[in-house]
């Protein structure tokens, strides 16, 4: 059962109402925050406890991974109910009071929307099995008959992201195979047929249900995915589907634009609330030029940078990302939504610590996502985790300089490590299974982050032991550890979070590059501001007219050494 909105106590003022432009959002993955009932999950009142680390760190708001009801079989992304709550997680009273309190703490709240695909256990699904072929309820989803004699082959050569063919053929009452469905996930995670009206009427309601509940905006699951070719063709040339090419039958295809557009003029049926702006950031993985037509007047207001994710640590490829970003961005009048890490990626501590820390960038970009089995490769390698951490800080730095707004994925502002040796039996990403125990998965960047004590669960919860186990070495690493610590991440964190609020300079607009050695990337902001980022082998002198706002490394060195990042008053 649902219970009726109830209003947020003292709602954030909407005198800015561009916010967005230059907000930093911090992601909580509701599992994996704070337990506050000690049953070794993440719940809604233990992310209530926490919210004032939240507002102490200097984020401008919050994004909540999927919170709904789910049976988890992708970690919360395969819902079975969009207005409600998990039950492990709490209940829509307490999504309530958690909004109420981090507006009052200043801090807006953004929620995940899963547009592509729902769970095999949301109703509308259950309805359409019990249907049978050539039903009205069948016509939600992508229900197709199969191809040779009796149908025993999929429909067509789509792959899933997780693994395996993107089609599960249905087991009838009699127990025969008939129609197979598109899940272009897991196989718990059917799609929806965006061609159907009904389809988009109900997420129209679902957006409006939580607007009414005073939620600030949504973050847009794979944003580019819910418009597929309705001849449902094989991929062309034998390519794989998972490429994301130009004019692929299930990517980044046009009629996402009426889809996009629609989502807005809900979103700005409340620009005249008093909470002010209700917006979207799209999560979709493809090059610049090709993401920002998602945030072109009037369709989503922000969109990942990915490619600032994806790109290798190099001055040469960082500079190339982040001129055409900023070019492909102005050209549609949105700001750029930088990002380094989040719940699907290994953790930046370790990323930067490894052999291969990214793509190569050119003048023209560069894009593309390692397959699944590359960054299984990639995450057998050997990490220098004193590196990976002292390029992570120097990389905050850069991100919070960049024009635009920044997300921060929970546990990075402590520097956190990917756990990559989680036992085996306490894997629980669906690509473990569906790769037949060759592929990992994200469960690595997923673990409960530590607030204190020195041994698990580590302040995460009261007691009971975490869903996913939490490492010894992060003894040291809590936020109780860090809180008095100037020299560490989190200090960083919160000093870089706090001049970004205070330094007209930064958050929204543009940087010029200064002339430097092609192994540093030196920008101005106006008004009087520098950021040095020295990527190569030598020492960068800080110029002596210039006043050390914060460093990365020592701020009394008076030069960047290698890896180290400054931002100065010029």
């Amino acid at each position: 059962m649902t219970s009726q909105p109830t209003p947020t106590a003292d709602p954030i003022p909407a005198e800015d109402t561009n916010w967005w432009r230059s907000a930093v959002v911090y992601q909580i993955y509701p599992r994996s925050f704070a337990d506050h009932n000690g049953d070794g999950t993440g719940d809604v009142r233990g992310m209530i406890d926490r919210l004032p680390h939240l507002a102490e760190l200097g984020v401008d708001a919050i994004w909540v991974s999927p919170w709904y009801p789910s049976p988890l079989a992708d970690g919360g992304y395969d819902v079975a109910d969009y207005r409600d709550i998990h039950p492990d997680f709490g209940t829509l009273e307490d999504a309530d009071a958690f909004i109420a309190r981090a507006h009052e703490l200043g801090l807006r709240v953004l929620i995940d929307l899963v547009p592509n695909h729902c769970s095999d256990e949301h109703p509308w699904f259950q309805a359409a099995l019990a249907a049978g072929p050539g039903t009205p309820e069948r016509e939600l989803f992508w229900f197709r008959d199969g191809r040779g004699v009796d149908g025993e082959l999929p429909p067509n050569d789509w792959q899933a992201m997780f693994g395996g063919p993107a089609w599960e053929r249905v087991i009838g009452p009699d127990g025969r195979g008939e129609q197979w469905y598109l899940h272009l996930f897991d196989v718990r995670q059917p799609d929806w047929n965006w061609a159907q009206p009904a389809v988009a009427d109900e997420f129209d309601d679902i957006l409006r249900f939580w607007f009414d509940r005073g939620i600030d905006g949504f973050r847009i699951d794979v944003a580019d995915s819910m418009a597929k070719d309705p001849d449902l063709p094989d991929v062309a040339h034998g390519t794989s589907n998972l490429t994301k090419s130009v004019g692929s039958p299930l990517w980044d295809r046009p009629e996402l634009d009426v889809i996009h557009r629609r989502w807005r003029a809900v979103a700005d049926e409340y620009a005249d609330s008093p909470q002010g702006a209700r917006v979207f950031v799209s999560e979709a993985v493809l090059p610049a030029a090709r993401v920002a037509h998602y945030v072109t007047p009037e369709r989503l207001h922000t969109t990942f940078n990915f490619d600032a994710l994806l790109c290798e640590w190099t001055a040469q490829s960082q500079r190339h990302m982040i001129q055409l970003s900023l070019q492909v961005h102005d050209a549609v009048g949105a700001p750029c939504t930088w990002v380094l890490s989040n719940h699907d990626r290994v953790r930046v501590a370790t990323r930067y610590g490894k052999p291969i820390t990214g793509v190569a960038y050119g003048p023209e970009g560069g894009s593309r996502e390692f397959t699944p089995l590359e960054e299984e490769e990639i995450r057998a390698m050997p990490t220098d985790v004193a590196l990976g951490l002292k390029r992570a800080r120097a990389a905050a730095l850069l991100e919070l300089a960049l024009p635009g707004g920044a997300y921060v994925y929970q546990g990075d502002e402590l520097g956190l490590d990917e756990v990559d040796d989680l036992p085996e039996e306490s894997l629980q990403d669906p690509t473990w299974e569906r790769s037949g125990h060759t592929v990992h998965g994200r469960d690595g960047c997923r673990v409960p982050i530590p607030w204190s004590g020195t041994t698990s669960p580590f302040g995460f919860g009261p007691g009971g032991e975490p869903w996913l186990p939490m490492p010894a070495r992060w003894a040291g690493q809590t936020v109780a550890d860090q809180e008095h610590d100037p020299t560490s991440h989190l200090a960083l964190y919160r000093a870089a979070l706090a001049e970004r609020k205070r330094n007209p300079a930064l958050g929204d607009g543009t940087l010029s590059w200064v002339a430097s050695d092609a192994h540093v990337l030196d920008f101005t902001r106006e008004p009087g501001f520098r950021c040095i980022v020295n990527f190569g082998p030598d020492a960068v002198p800080i110029p002596a007219d210039a006043r050390v706002l914060i460093h990365s490394g020592d701020p009394n060195s008076g030069r960047v050494e290698t890896d180290e990042a400054v931002w100065l008053a010029i």
